[in-house]
């Protein structure tokens, strides 16, 4: 949203209840859009905030059809609560609640359809944020059926690849789509419960690379090589830069990016490679890539180091076997921290234990802690 690390302004954990949100100071993607002459439009999630000034419209968006929160009901629930006014849940259109038909999925993929299709003279973003496959698990029988399993996840994985294939037959349509840059990833890796990160290692919420890596896609007719795997670092982070830049932006601002414009190096124009290192940070875990090598902390548990050349699963600890390289890069993640703040906010101390439990498994044994 930002290029920019969260942890630069104080946002390392999910949103809580108000006042919390977003940095207002913090200029994102929409508002550097807007000012190259976009119109905008967030579609689905928010969770960036719950008060006016962190609402959308307030945020660079000239649009806004979804909810203030990360995730809710696949199903409009009349008197069940989640359409009462000031529930976070609820479904908004430019902060009015709107009741919607059928599965929210498809509502989503139809408001985006419809914000291509309106009528202007000016070019649009659309940051399009699915809530599937999130829970609560509700997917349209139809999809279950079509897949020919009782899966719910399956089935909302499904529906949501429906609605990017409706999202691409619209600018198809429109004769947008080779004038569109698009992007499609996840925000973080797959619960394991439903899905399989295989061959990475750990899960959603953890600092191994299941929970972390996720696929990325990029696609833009004459600009990026079609059906090429890029193989160097990149992140989240480098989406504004690039978005911007090819808008004819500028990235020259008052808070510096972190993130980086990938065309020249996707293009071959550019030598080298996007990031030698990145880094993550939420509350008493971090992690960091240098190269290939990779290191995690978590609080109360020694400092582990991988080298995921082979080791992509993150099995085997090679701290005591390469102490410099540890040493060293102990050194680069405390250097990244100094220019960061603390969290403005943290989570219950239930999480902390959650996380602490599952790393310490896997760093024991190579697996995920047993259920009770």
């Amino acid at each position: 949203m930002t290029g920019r690390y969260q942890q630069r302004f104080g946002h390392e954990a999910n949103v809580p209840k108000r006042p919390h949100g977003m940095d207002p100071k913090e200029r994102t993607i929409g508002q550097a859009l807007q000012g190259c002459g976009y119109r905008t439009a967030v579609i689905g999630k928010w969770h960036l905030g719950d008060e006016e000034h962190h609402y959308p419209t307030a945020r660079g968006f000239d649009e806004f059809w979804g909810l203030r929160e990360g995730s809710r009901t696949y199903w409009y629930e009349a008197g069940k609560g989640n359409d009462k006014p000031g529930n976070p849940k609820n479904i908004e259109h430019n902060g009015k609640p709107v009741a919607f038909e059928g599965h929210l999925t498809d509502r989503m993929g139809d408001r985006a359809v419809e914000f291509i299709e309106a009528e202007s003279d000016k070019p649009f973003f659309v940051f399009l944020s699915f809530t599937a496959p999130h829970g609560p698990l509700q997917s349209k029988p139809e999809d279950m059926a079509a897949l020919g399993t009782k899966d719910n996840y399956a089935g909302l994985v499904y529906g949501m690849d429906r609605n990017v294939g409706k999202v691409i037959q619209a600018l198809k349509k429109n004769k947008q789509l080779d004038n569109t840059m698009i992007w499609f990833l996840s925000d973080n890796g797959g619960t394991v419960k439903q899905a399989s990160n295989k061959p990475l290692g750990g899960k959603k919420g953890t600092k191994f690379e299941g929970g972390m890596r996720v696929p990325f896609v990029l696609c833009w007719k004459g600009k990026v090589q079609p059906a090429a795997d890029y193989d160097s670092m990149i992140s989240a982070l480098d989406i504004y830069p690039t978005s911007v830049k090819a808008a004819g932006g500028s990235l020259e601002q008052p808070r510096p990016l972190d993130g980086v414009d990938l065309l020249p190096f996707l293009n071959g124009k550019q030598d080298g490679k996007p990031h030698e290192q990145l880094y993550w940070r939420k509350l008493e875990c971090a992690a960091m890539r240098d190269g290939n090598w990779k290191m995690i902390r978590v609080a109360g548990l020694d400092d582990h180091l991988f080298n995921l050349t082979n080791d992509i699963a993150e099995q085997k600890d090679l701290a005591s076997q390469n102490s410099e390289q540890l040493k060293r890069m102990q050194g680069m993640l405390k250097q990244w921290e100094a220019d960061k703040i603390e969290p403005i906010w943290k989570e219950g101390a239930v999480w902390t234990k959650v996380r602490y439990q599952y790393h310490k498994s896997w760093f024991e044994t190579g697996k995920a802690p047993k259920s009770k």
